[in-house]
């Protein structure tokens, strides 16, 4: 398997990852105070956090680990990456998974991360592997199916909590995850999903 290194397939993910880092290593007041998903700031119409809440870490460890997630869904999924598709995802999965998170979990006062966004644009490139009838898109799915699940029922890992100091908002996860299924039943609809590519 060869890793998608050319600058279409990069560029996308590479965007993401130097907007996290320039809001946690440059910005982190102005991060903390206008950019974090914050329910009642929402409740002001200050709904520029529905993105903008993604970018935000609470320490570097979360920052790290949501880097690696991008390098990880790049290097199995990077392939179907176009710089303005990937970067259009991760807006919709942001947007529709806060949205989520505002009307279905109001207990949930405070989040950020990436986390939820990658969640959608991880089951977003499981549905494309399998429409190019690529037989790992299925396993993909059901192991992110069965994390999901699993989360749901059981809670987030004590481990993972300590190590990004923050409880871990697993309804993130789970509206992140509906929000790439609904972005790719709509780009479905709409128009081709990913050009065909044998670049991988």
């Amino acid at each position: 398997m060869f890793l998608p290194l050319s600058a279409k397939h990069i560029t996308g993910p590479l965007i993401i990852i130097i907007a996290a880092c320039v809001v946690h290593f440059i910005f982190p007041s102005l991060a903390q105070q206008w950019l974090v998903y914050d329910r009642f700031a929402l409740q002001g119409f200050e709904t520029w956090r529905l993105i903008s809440g993604s970018l935000v870490h609470t320490n570097t460890n979360h920052l790290m680990l949501n880097v690696a997630a991008i390098v990880l869904l790049w290097a199995i999924h990077g392939h179907y990456y176009q710089p303005f598709t990937f970067v259009k995802l991760f807006i919709f999965c942001s947007v529709i998974g806060n949205v989520c998170l505002y009307y279905l979990s109001p207990n949930l006062i405070w989040y950020v991360g990436l986390s939820g966004s990658l969640h959608g644009i991880f089951i977003w490139g499981c549905l494309v592997d399998i429409r190019q009838k690529e037989k790992t898109g299925w396993l993909l799915l059901a192991g992110v199916a069965i994390k999901l699940g699993y989360e749901q029922i059981y809670g987030p890992s004590a481990d993972m909590r300590d190590l990004i100091d923050a409880n871990v908002a697993v309804d993130a996860h789970l509206y992140g995850a509906i929000a790439g299924l609904l972005a790719y039943a709509l780009s479905s609809l709409s128009r081709p999903v990913v050009t065909s590519s044998n670049t991988k």
